[in-house]
């Protein structure tokens, strides 16, 4: 009995304490301020303690995985465009040069397109979008037997909302090592 009430009072006690860091002032929140700030450079160390480890383990596919995801894997295009901008270029420079180096390499550029529009339109948007950015590469060296493409149209958002900010990051083409 008397445990059960101790455990109650512990439980009110961390509630109160946790309504009372709420509401706190700025002095005080900044000492917690400080005090995550300590913490975070701790969890920091031994977060890179455990990638070093887990790098180690790592396989070279993933390491090539992790290595093309560093040169950029998405490209943006305008609202009903499937021209590739001065930005997608150097990002599509970088693939060109990764695939060039990494003659096993494989992707798959899938094309996307925002909501708007019907499903089919947007499926042979998303194609086109795929094959411009395929036939830059292409033109850059890559053979393109190494290049497979695929459109998902408006089937799979990269962010979700009926606003330009989403419908711009939903125009895309993306390449993923196959």
């Amino acid at each position: 009995m008397i445990k059960r009430i101790l455990t109650l009072v512990a439980a009110t006690a961390l509630l109160a304490a946790c309504e009372t860091a709420s509401t706190t002032d700025s002095s005080a929140t900044s000492s917690s301020a400080t005090t995550a700030t300590s913490g975070t450079s701790t969890a920091t160390s031994t977060a890179t303690s455990t990638t070093a480890t887990a790098a180690e383990a790592e396989t070279p596919a993933e390491m090539m995985k992790r290595e093309f995801t560093k040169v950029g894997t998405t490209i943006l295009f305008d609202f009903d465009s499937s021209q590739i901008s001065d930005y997608a270029r150097t990002v599509l420079d970088r693939q060109a040069a990764f695939l060039k180096a990494q003659p096993e390499a494989r992707i798959i550029l899938g094309g996307h397109a925002d909501e708007r529009g019907t499903r089919e339109y947007n499926l042979a948007l998303g194609e086109r979008r795929a094959a411009a950015a395929r036939d830059y590469l292409v033109a850059k060296g890559v053979n393109s037997a190494r290049i497979r493409i695929i459109s998902y149209g408006k089937e799979r958002p990269a962010a979700v909302g009926s606003n330009e900010a989403a419908w711009r990051l939903n125009r895309r083409a993306e390449s993923v090592l196959n």
